[in-house]
């Protein structure tokens, strides 16, 4: 922070006035995060009306490459033009998305919306914190950021029920057209209550560095699930996907060398601890993320639960990942260690993966509750050390592009993961070649018609899929297992207290 610079005022003066605000923006964060979450357990209803189970994972994954991609761009934009009308565009990008996602007609023209969708929801994450930057002294801020927190826990939790719940009342397109009247509340409360601050300063946009990146990402995502496009990972388009995505990784870093104002500077990397909170990151993005959807298809494909009963699964799910982040967060702040727990948490959604992968028609409902419950508190347990730690290892003036970097490898991981995960059911389905009475195409069975079926059909779709899902668990605990092997060569280092941190500041000199 320039400290010759005199501290600008608060954006709004007026307390009441600055919480209308505050509240209007965490609406439209739960709108953003819970989007995700409420797709999850309609999704097998959907693919059951449109078919084509092999793109299945698309339905997020577009949604979460488009938000990631566009997330350090709508910083620098604010930066640029002004956060409120950044904001507000960012909104509307996103209640249009839903509207078209609402009224899809096949699978890709729900992916191509959700794409759109996702290029509004990126701007209102990052959106968020930079106006909250404006809204609150540090000290204040840090209180409310909490809030935040909340509701993107909030939105975990009550996502995949009412996802499942609207799904069955209203059918699957109420799941995104509940956006716009939300949509319209949050933009015209916002448009009447958030002032607009014309910026002082006008820095240089990294466009080169952010379009190359999002091809890479882009790439690499459309490698993963060219096993269902081109029919193997070693088809000649593959190769080039691949070769592509390498070149442009070149190209990045290439760009990244000789911008003024890169997306993530390439210092960063001399710190191992930032590189291998990266790939931590990525890893448990592709298994605490990526994973989300397919629980639920598991549950119904499986189990036979209707959408709003498998949602209810995601309580436990979604709880311990709120136990086991909030244990974490108090522990880390106790210690000061963050590696005991970004090992810890690998270690136990490996475990929790590979019990998960012997599941079979005769194991009890309370048991698979409890280790989705494990696997929650796995990834609640992790998910806290990579921020902790790569901003304890960044210096002051590039925390900003440092978490950033973070949060992009989590939503890259995630989406790549959705596509990986989509190639190995699709292929593992299509593949079985088991005759099942009454069913013609086992990738189009709704929940509905799955509950119809006799109990022989019903028994033998759930034999298909407990088969198609073994490998995806060995598959994500593969994943896991790279990520603890990242982990465990972290240094072990000591979050510093407040006092040397204050000493350190007062000294110039850096902290340990």
């Amino acid at each position: 922070m320039d400290m010759s610079r005199p501290a600008q005022t608060p954006l709004v003066a007026d307390k009441r006035q600055r919480l209308f605000v505050f509240w209007f923006l965490m609406a439209a964060l739960f709108m953003a995060a819970l989007d995700n979450h409420i797709v999850s357990t309609a999704l097998p209803t959907i693919v059951g009306e449109f078919g084509q189970m092999e793109s299945f994972g698309w339905v997020s994954s577009a949604f979460l490459l488009a938000m990631s991609s566009v997330m350090p761009i709508y910083g620098k934009l604010g930066d640029l033009f002004g956060r409120k009308y950044v904001m507000l565009f960012a909104i509307v990008l996103f209640t249009l998305g839903s509207v078209l996602c609402g009224f899809a007609w096949s699978m890709n023209s729900l992916i191509a919306a959700r794409v759109f969708q996702g290029l509004g929801g990126g701007g209102i994450m990052v959106s968020i914190f930079s106006i909250n930057a404006d809204l609150f002294e540090p000290r204040e801020r840090a209180k409310y950021q909490s809030y935040s927190s909340l509701m993107i826990m909030a939105a975990g939790s009550i996502g995949p029920v009412l996802g499942g719940t609207l799904s069955d009342l209203f059918g699957w397109r109420s799941i995104f057209l509940i956006n716009l009247p939300l949509g319209v509340i949050v933009v015209t409360g916002l448009a009447l209550l958030l002032p607009y601050r014309r910026p002082q300063r006008k820095p240089k946009i990294d466009y080169a560095g952010a379009v190359v990146l999002a091809l890479t990402i882009a790439s690499l995502v459309t490698f993963a699930d060219s096993h269902q496009l081109f029919g193997s990972l070693m088809a000649f388009e593959s190769l080039v996907l691949l070769g592509f995505g390498m070149a442009c990784a070149g190209l990045w870093v290439f760009v990244e060398s000789r911008v003024p104002e890169p997306i993530v500077p390439l210092k960063l990397f001399r710190d191992s601890t930032f590189s291998l909170f990266l790939i931590i990151t990525l890893c448990s993005g592709a298994v605490g993320i990526g994973m989300v959807n397919y629980y639920a298809l598991f549950l119904q494909t499986t189990t036979g639960l209707s959408p709003s009963q498998a949602g209810l699964f995601f309580i436990g799910l979604t709880g311990g990942i709120v136990v086991g982040s909030m244990s974490a967060g108090r522990l880390i702040s106790i210690t000061g260690r963050y590696k005991p727990f970004a090992v810890l948490g690998l270690v136990m959604s490996i475990g929790a993966l590979l019990l998960l992968s012997q599941v079979t028609s005769a194991t009890p409902l309370w048991l698979v509750a409890i280790l989705l419950m494990l696997q929650g508190l796995a990834v609640g347990f992790g998910q806290q050390a990579p921020i902790i730690g790569v901003q304890n290892s960044a210096p002051r003036e590039d925390m900003g592009a440092a978490t950033g970097a973070v949060t992009l490898m989590r939503m890259g991981g995630a989406s790549i993961a959705i596509s990986l995960y989509g190639a190995i059911i699709g292929s593992s389905v299509k593949g079985s070649g088991v005759a099942i009475p009454g069913v013609a195409d086992i990738g189009a069975l709704t929940p509905k018609v799955l509950d119809q079926l006799p109990q022989a059909s019903r028994e033998a779709v759930a034999s298909v899929y407990f088969s198609a899902f073994t490998p995806l668990f060995f598959a994500a605990a593969v994943i896991a297992a790279i990520g603890l092997i990242a982990a465990l060569f972290l240094k072990p280092k000591r979050l510093p207290t407040a006092q040397v941190s204050a000493a350190a500041q007062q000294n110039k000199l850096p902290t340990p």
